[in-house]
């Protein structure tokens, strides 16, 4: 993606931009997320996600028994 990427802290119902940009990174593809998509972020481990199957994909490697 062209552009900057941003740094953004994730709040539990939003986030803050701490550096401005376009985009940021999906921690479990590594696909670029425009800042207008994005919509699935983990608070705790700050992390954002491309779509709900790599938010459920995170969710199932932190909780495997």
């Amino acid at each position: 993606m062209s552009g900057n990427k941003a740094k953004l802290k994730f709040n539990p119902n939003n986030f803050e931009i701490v550096e401005n940009g376009d985009y940021v990174v999906c921690a479990v593809s590594g696909k670029d997320i425009p800042l207008n998509k994005l919509t699935y972020w983990n608070v705790e481990l700050q992390e954002a996600y491309f779509s709900p199957k790599e938010a459920q994909q995170r969710y199932e490697e932190l909780n495997k028994k």
